[in-house]
């Protein structure tokens, strides 16, 4: 049953992890949370068979958060729940693989904090995103962290205050999604960034992801430190001997891992 939940299918070196509990909004319960998880980490641990993770789902809405009845029934056990969420974007930040959200309709609460973590995402033009928490008397605390990291002060503020749904339009004006396209050339397009990344040392995406999160949370100073260090040593790497001679080779890079 568990299994079912999130579904797996690979191209070449694209996963596709899918969200399959349509029948209830994919919200995150528990055992989605902790599927998705475990199928995160096994790609992580694997980084030569996999270069780019897509995060997708069934049914007509991406993911409406956590699952508030399993919440309410489990009311003294919170915190276990919202520890095994967290645990779930970090192993989203930690994996080596960046990973792209396909939003193709709504996603709301922990499911746009799912959006707001994965490292780029491509929506469909009729999604629509809202942390509603503050309706129903419940602030979305958890979602506010990745939320506040992605967009603009005010407009994380204004979403989190109001628990108004903003269009795709809108969110990418934001910055929360990279790419909007119509519903029909959804799957395309997210095909040809992922191709497009896919075509990249495995390798030195993995060091530029952690890198990144890393200095994000530096200060300016001891970013560039950081940085400088990350740049030395990638530069020892054999993906970036390879690289550097097919560039002034005039030739197409062959990457250690394809």
């Amino acid at each position: 049953m568990t299994d079912s939940l999130v579904l797996r299918s690979d191209r070449g070196k694209i996963a596709t992890l899918t969200l399959n509990r349509p029948e209830a909004r994919n919200a995150l319960s528990k055992a989605v949370m902790t599927a998705l998880t475990r199928e995160i980490e096994a790609i992580a641990a694997a980084p030569e068979a996999i270069k780019v993770i897509v995060l997708a789902a069934n049914g007509p809405v991406f993911s409406s958060g956590h699952d508030l009845k399993e919440l309410r029934a489990e009311a003294k056990a919170t915190k276990e729940i919202f520890d095994i969420c967290s645990a779930m974007m970090l192993a989203m930040i930690r994996a080596p693989q960046p990973i792209i959200a396909r939003v193709h309709a709504m996603a709301t609460a922990a499911g746009c904090q799912l959006v707001a973590t994965a490292d780029l995402a491509v929506a469909s033009d009729n999604a629509t995103f809202a942390t509603p928490g503050v309706n129903i008397g419940l602030f979305c605390s958890t979602p506010m962290v990745a939320l506040s990291r992605n967009v603009g002060r005010k407009k994380a503020m204004e979403m989190l205050l109001t628990g108004r749904p903003v269009s795709a339009r809108e969110a990418e004006a934001m910055g929360l999604v990279n790419i909007v396209t119509a519903p029909e050339k959804l799957d395309e397009t997210i095909d040809g960034l992922a191709d497009l990344i896919a075509s990249k040392s495995g390798r030195i995406l993995a060091i530029g992801k952690r890198a990144f999160y890393e200095q994000i949370e530096l200060g300016l100073a001891d970013s560039y430190t950081y940085a400088s260090a990350v740049m030395a040593k990638n530069m020892l790497e054999p993906d970036a001997s390879e690289g550097l001679d097919a560039f002034l080779g005039k030739r197409k890079p062959v990457w250690a891992n394809g």
